[in-house]
């Protein structure tokens, strides 16, 4: 049996955000085990697990996604919405647009450091939206 809902995060700035605590927040009970998977109904933005610590993880993400796919590339076509667009697309696609996290002893079972982080790959992205699938 699976129960889906859909889930609205606030806006965030380009970056690499924690948001462990706003899905979580938003959960029924969890079932003893089973999958939680989280979906991201968006083209320039993408989810993935890593360290939920330092928060410099998050700024070395970033730096490195923008140098390894940078905003105007002279051989992008696809500008319509601004330099960040094609770059944006790319990044998302490179890390996913879901992620999959195993549910025991009705929580969700992460390993200590990790975190869930919303990747906005646009300067002036919008609210994303989440479709969250619990099996």
């Amino acid at each position: 049996m699976a129960y889906t809902f859909d889930l609205q995060l606030p806006h965030y700035s380009r970056g690499f955000h924690l948001i462990t605590r706003h899905i979580t927040q938003q959960l029924p009970e969890l079932p003893e085990h089973g999958l939680l998977v989280v979906f991201i109904k968006h083209t320039s933005a993408a989810l993935t697990i890593n360290e939920n610590a330092d928060p410099d993880v998050r700024q070395d993400f970033l730096s490195f996604f923008n140098r390894l796919v940078p905003d105007a590339a002279p051989y992008f076509i696809h500008t319509l919405e601004g330099p960040d667009d094609m770059s944006a697309h790319i990044k998302s696609s490179l890390l996913g647009s879901s992620i999959t996290i195993p549910i025991k002893n009705h929580k969700l079972n992460l390993g200590t450091w990790q975190g869930v982080y919303l990747c906005e790959f646009r300067n002036g992205g919008d609210s994303r939206k989440l479709s969250v699938t619990i099996i």
